[in-house]
């Protein structure tokens, strides 16, 4: 057996560590690396999966791509939150495929964004340029890219907190620049995956007051803060700021500009500001304990964003996050999309309506009725009922004293309860393969015709008023049979008290009749009559002697203490 010699056995040992090291490096490829502490220096550039660092550790800025999307972006997340938490965006609607071939630097002194080693930016500062050779951007311990001399950096070209996309920072602006005319706004991400532009937008109010909007498409308002309120600091609409311990807010106001800030009373809580693809403002800290974002406040409810759910869904308010969920007989149109808590594509039809004998109504309990109804003069519920199936366009009806129609999609339907709790029934067509049985209805949600309710309304009367006539006779009776027992028993009282009192006399007289016989009072003082001021006792010896030995003759007759003698 041949043994290795010393020269094989260290070209092993070589080959081994060049094999590990490679490993090593195709294991780390995908990992972010960073290639300074917190500064891109003019000259300097990201690429691929380099990043930077802020000094204390709390943001880094890189490439990233949100969720299982395919698409990269350059931005800012949190470093020490083990969720990834992006607060700011730089090409939110021009993404990229390949970071690799992307680099983020400098261009005729703006930061830039080029795509495949181009000369054209994909995303810019867009400042006017300038030619200095000591232009830097530092990523700061609050979050805030800044664009600034690096030889002064007093000297600030841009920075990322007066171009928010979805989320306010502590410390952070938002308000109205009055000199430029100039709104900032907080621009929801499109869904969880997409943080392009969305379909919401938060800003303050440009005519001057101190109130900031929710703006859907921005134009439609769907929520507004109400004026600020400077001695309790909160808005009107949001009272939960009340129970602040946490953050403390501020409403500035000068000839300058109207804006609101807010920072933490404890520097090391971790909270964002968000405007989320719902519609709703959030403010939300990080819990290292349960390893998750903890909501704080949230303004609108969810199911107060019209539309929230899209066509044929339901928005459920059961708590204070709400969700979203299809009408009975449809089905989420992208099942991807609501994984994601986008529900903003709607339901479609389980199965398709034939438009005929086929189709049937589902009816659906409810406190509130969708919008947009077309109202037909029909006095029953059946000839409502016929109105809409005559129709292959009718979706829905309802008969609440008038019949009510729904045609094409239903919108911003909100509601669905029991009917312990319901006012209406609204029937919703549907298959009949779809139509399950309805939870019980109850019988006053049964729609009538109007003629109905009146004849309804003369019977519950006929009922009402004989009843309570005569809860009232027997009410005066038991009255009036308890007052004459009342006066009877303060009658006899009365005439017990009168003859104890004359008992009391005739004592008195006789004691005055036998003054001369012996002194029977066991409580006699030796003071006369007129020196004493109480009430006498008497003896029995003076008592029988006073009447007679209690003689017949001499009785009055018996009352509730025993006989009464003269």
């Amino acid at each position: 057996m041949m043994e290795k010699s010393p020269m094989d056995s260290e070209r092993h040992q070589s080959w081994l560590f060049l094999f590990v090291l490679l490993v090593g490096f195709v294991m780390c490829s995908e990992l972010h690396h960073t290639i300074a502490a917190d500064i891109i220096s003019l000259g300097d550039s990201l690429t691929g999966n380099q990043t930077i660092i802020s000094k204390g550790g709390n943001f880094e800025l890189g490439f990233f791509k949100p969720g299982k999307s395919q698409n990269h972006y350059i931005g800012i997340w949190y470093k020490k939150v083990s969720a990834q938490t992006v607060v700011w965006v730089a090409n939110r609607d021009t993404p990229i495929l390949d970071p690799f071939s992307s680099k983020f630097t400098f261009l005729d002194g703006n930061l830039v964004l080029l795509d495949n080693l181009s000369r054209i930016p994909i995303w810019s500062t867009n400042l006017s340029s300038n030619t200095l050779n000591t232009t830097q951007v530092v990523l700061g311990d609050d979050g805030n890219l800044v664009l600034r001399d690096g030889s002064n950096p007093n000297v600030v070209y841009w920075w990322c907190f007066d171009n928010p996309t979805d989320t306010w920072l502590p410390g952070g602006k938002l308000g109205f620049n009055k000199k430029t005319n100039q709104t900032q706004k907080l621009i929801s991400w499109r869904s969880r995956e997409d943080p392009a532009m969305g379909f919401y937008n938060l800003q303050s109010d440009s005519s001057g007051t101190s109130q900031y909007f929710v703006y859907r498409n921005n134009s439609e308002q769907i929520w507004k803060s109400g004026e600020w309120n400077e001695e309790s600091k909160t808005f009107q609409s949001v009272p939960e700021m009340r129970l602040n311990y946490i953050f403390n807010y501020s409403y500035i106001s000068n000839e300058n500009e109207s804006y609101f800030t807010y920072s933490l009373y404890n520097s090391s809580i971790i909270s964002r500001f968000v405007i989320d693809f719902s519609g709703r403002i959030q403010q939300l800290t990080w819990s290292e304990t349960t390893q998750r974002w903890n909501l704080f406040w949230s303004q609108p409810k969810l199911c107060d964003v019209y539309g929230i759910c899209g066509p044929f869904g339901n928005c459920n308010q059961q708590d204070i996050y709400g969700s979203c969920e299809c009408l009975p007989g449809f089905a989420p149109r992208s099942p991807t999309d609501w994984s994601l808590k986008d529900s903003s594509g709607g339901c479609v039809r389980s199965t398709p309506l034939q438009c005929g004998s086929e189709d049937g109504f589902s009816p659906i309990p409810t406190s509130g009725l969708p919008d947009k109804p077309l109202y037909s003069e029909i006095d029953s519920a059946e000839e409502c009922k016929s109105a809409c199936e005559a129709t292959c366009s009718c979706n829905a009806y309802a008969f609440d004293y008038r019949c009510q129609l729904w045609d094409g999609d239903i919108i911003n339907f909100n509601n669905i309860t029991s009917s312990r709790y319901a006012t209406t029934v609204f029937n919703l067509r549907l298959a009949a393969t779809d139509i399950r049985s309805p939870s019980p209805v109850s019988s006053s949600l049964v729609p009538v015709s109007t003629a109905a309710v009146r004849k309804r309304k003369v019977i519950v009367w006929k009922i009402v008023v004989p009843v309570f006539f005569l809860v009232a006779s027997v009410m005066g009776v038991i009255g009036y049979i308890y007052l004459l027992k009342r006066n009877k028993a303060n009658k006899t009282k009365r005439e017990r008290s009168k003859a104890v009192q004359g008992v009391s006399t005739g004592l008195l007289k006789s004691k005055a009749t036998y003054d001369d016989t012996q002194n029977t009072n066991m409580f006699d003082d030796g003071k006369t009559n007129g020196e004493s001021q109480e009430l006498q006792m008497f003896g029995f010896t003076c008592l029988a002697n006073a009447t007679n030995n209690f003689g017949l003759t001499n009785k009055l007759g018996e009352g509730g203490f025993g006989p009464v003698y003269k």
